[in-house]
C-alpha cells in the first residue's frame, strides 16, 4: 500500500463530491486510499477495487491460520495415514452418489 500524503490523500467530503471522477481515477492508477473527512473529521475511507480485494484475501487467509492454530492448540490434529484415509472415503462417498 501506498505511503499516505495528508496534501493528497485527505479530503473533505464537499471536493471529493466535485471531485469525485477524477479521484477514482487516481485511485484506479494506484493512488489512495482517500480519507473522507466531515467537519474536519474522518468520515470514511475510499480504496480502489484490486486494494479492497487483496485486503479482504489477506483477512481471510488469516483468519484461517488462526483458525488452524488454534485447532493445532486444542489437539485437533491428524497425521498423514489419517488424512489420506478421511480424503479417500469422501472420495468413495463423493462417487458413489
Amino acid at each position: 500500500m501506498k505511503a499516505m500524503s495528508i496534501a493528497d490523500d485527505i479530503v473533505p467530503v464537499g471536493e471529493f463530491k466535485a471531485q469525485i471522477s477524477r479521484m477514482l481515477k487516481r485511485l484506479e492508477d494506484g493512488g489512495g486510499p482517500l480519507v473522507i473527512t466531515r467537519d474536519g473529521r474522518a468520515a470514511g475511507v475510499v480504496l480502489a477495487r484490486a486494494e479492497y480485494d487483496r485486503l479482504l484475501y489477506r483477512e481471510q487467509f488469516l483468519e484461517s491460520v488462526f483458525a488452524g492454530a488454534s485447532d493445532a492448540d486444542a489437539g485437533r490434529t491428524m497425521d498423514s495415514e489419517m488424512l489420506r484415509t478421511r480424503l479417500a472415503d469422501r472420495r468413495v462417498a463423493r462417487d458413489s452418489v
